[in-house]
């Protein structure tokens, strides 16, 4: 109930920090269009520590399940 009421009531947020964002606004408003792929450049170095960390632990349960039907 908790996570839930979190995910309702939580404000919006933003997924840069106020100097990336100034830079990137700036930027979209003088033409340069360098600026609009910086959220999703930010989503995919935050996601691939996740997913490797992810990968690894697949494995481990994988073989330590292998390890426990052997015995």
């Amino acid at each position: 109930m908790l996570l839930l009421a979190t995910v309702a009531f939580a404000p919006e947020v933003k997924a840069q920090c106020s100097m990336c964002t100034i830079s990137a606004e700036q930027g979209t408003k003088n033409g340069n269009t360098q600026g609009k792929g910086l959220n999703s450049g930010i989503i995919y170095l935050l996601a691939i520590p996740y997913l490797l960390a992810s990968g690894i632990g697949i494995l481990w349960y994988l073989n330590y399940r292998k390890k426990a039907h052997m015995i």
